[in-house]
């Protein structure tokens, strides 16, 4: 389970005192989904990096299994993320230069599984997502839809059991987007996996029985 309890962030800016956000709190079971939604500047990203430990909160505590993780030291969150946490972002962010197969192996060679079991894995992961015979191929041979098959490949290639998307289908037509979240809730709930999707698309939105609204920073009361 992870537990949001009062998290809060804030920053000083150009524009002043910036609330990112402001007391949210809710709870998520293991293969569960959640999506965020709000314009740009309502705190979505912002909650995802603090969910990640890329970030953390000014006040509040996220717990994971009972354990306050914005209370970690540095080196004991950087083996969260890479154990526990996987990213999926808005561009993908693959490496270029690597093929889809070496794209695949930072996850798996972070958490010491290599040699068969990596190539199995590899293979297996290629195999899930309807592209297999890909492996020697460049990310620039590949269509927008596959590059984040790829990318959502990579971020559950160490079943991790958080799943932070950022916008993941803001580069992808309405049937691809589709067929990525449909593919995204099939494996996280197989795998018991928590997924939280930060998104403007209202129609992936409906899609997902969780949605948190959130509005200047703050968790929005619906109707």
């Amino acid at each position: 389970m992870l537990d949001l309890q009062g998290v809060s962030r804030h920053f000083i800016s150009g524009r002043g005192h910036v609330a990112a956000l402001h007391d949210i709190s809710f709870a998520v079971e293991g293969g569960q989904a959640v999506v965020l939604t709000g314009r740009s500047g309502s705190g979505k990203t912002t909650l995802l990096n603090c969910i990640g430990t890329l970030d953390l909160p000014d006040a509040g505590a996220i717990l994971y299994q009972g354990t306050n993780i914005c209370t970690l030291s540095s080196r004991q969150r950087n083996l969260f993320r890479r154990r526990q946490v996987g990213f999926v972002f808005q561009a993908g962010n693959l490496l270029p230069w690597l093929t889809i197969a070496e794209n695949l192996q930072f996850p798996l060679e972070l958490n010491g599984i290599r040699g068969a079991a990596q190539q199995r894995r590899i293979e297996e992961l290629l195999a899930v997502f309807g592209l297999s015979g890909y492996d020697k191929a460049l990310p620039a041979e590949l269509s927008g839809g596959e590059l984040q098959r790829i990318a959502f490949a990579r971020a559950i290639a160490h079943a991790p059991a958080i799943l932070l998307a950022d916008e993941p289908t803001a580069s992808l037509d309405s049937d691809n987007s589709r067929r990525l979240v449909e593919l995204m809730l099939a494996l996280c709930t197989a795998r018991g996996t928590m997924l939280f999707i930060a998104t403007h698309d209202q129609e992936l939105a409906g899609m997902i029985e969780t949605v948190i609204p959130l509005k200047d920073g703050k968790m929005e009361t619906r109707p």
